[in-house]
């Protein structure tokens, strides 16, 4: 069919439509199509702005969830008090990407514009898994280091898990060790209000600090119990409090820092990166 056959066949098609339409508003107002058929086209007009909104607002949207992150970084960073605006402060944090499998930077992509959530979307980059924290790993993920006079200060590693309710998105922050938690946040959640909703709150997060999250073996040892540590005991140091009435919540915090800290998570990177600083 030639293009001028398809224009004429919309053109009838539309003619019709408009005739329906206005066969439609001549009824009496009391006439239950003409109130159905003013009904339907205002759902339309609504989804049509609506939508329109929605895709306008989107680059806002996305702007203002990274601005967000960058917020959470400097905090973990310990650089929120150090009197500097916030573009001074996240300029002073190196961004990089690493390739979880090898635990080496990769430069091909920017840090900046990587999204790891999109990533464990694509089969084609990302890992399914039988795991209790991810169902798939992306094969990439941001890091973000702090340095001072060219020393290593802080490990920053986004990690995320199942909760009870919702899947939880934090920052970790390690100091030079990679063993050691300087840090921890989590800036996204839905678990209980009251209960598990306290894993972001700043009385619980400031029980992490100091506590040894790997053995000297490498391997994860971080336990959120149930109640409260036992000071005295030997493993006091690589043990959490628990969150009141929220054991779920705080066992999916326990699985997702174990995956994120072994072997299939930046565990390789971990072991590179603090032999390299070491020299």
């Amino acid at each position: 069919m030639s293009v001028e056959s398809q224009l004429r066949s919309i053109t009838v098609r539309t003619s019709g439509v408009l005739e329906s339409l206005k066969t439609l508003f001549r009824l009496p107002n009391d006439d239950p199509r003409k109130t159905l058929a003013v009904a339907l086209a205002l759902c339309l007009v609504c989804s049509v702005v609506v939508s329109a909104t929605a895709v306008s607002l989107r680059p806002l949207q996305a702007r203002n969830a990274a601005l967000a992150l960058e917020t959470e970084v400097i905090k973990v960073a310990g650089l929120d008090s150090a009197g500097l605006s916030s573009e001074e402060a996240f300029a002073r944090i190196e961004k990089r990407l690493v390739d979880l499998d090898s635990g080496r930077f990769v430069d091909d992509v920017d840090p900046l514009t990587y999204s790891y959530r999109d990533a464990a979307k694509n089969p084609a980059t990302s890992t399914a898994l039988d795991s209790a924290a991810i169902d798939r790993r992306p094969d990439r993920m941001p890091v973000y280091l702090v340095r001072q006079d060219g020393q290593l200060e802080r490990i920053i590693l986004p990690v995320y898990g199942a909760g009870l309710w919702s899947r939880m998105h934090g920052l970790l922050a390690l100091a030079p060790d990679g063993r050691t938690a300087k840090a921890l946040t989590f800036y996204e959640q839905r678990e209980t209000a009251g209960l598990g909703s306290d894993v972001a709150g700043a009385r619980w997060l400031s029980k992490w600090p100091g506590k040894e999250l790997i053995d000297a073996d490498g391997e994860p040892v971080i336990l959120v119990v149930k109640g409260s540590v036992d000071a005295r005991a030997p493993s006091a140091k690589h043990r959490v409090d628990g969150l009141s009435g929220a054991t779920l919540t705080g066992n999916g915090v326990t699985n997702l820092m174990r995956f994120w800290l072994g072997e299939r998570g930046y565990g390789p990177f971990l072991a590179w990166l603090t032999d390299a600083d070491r020299g």
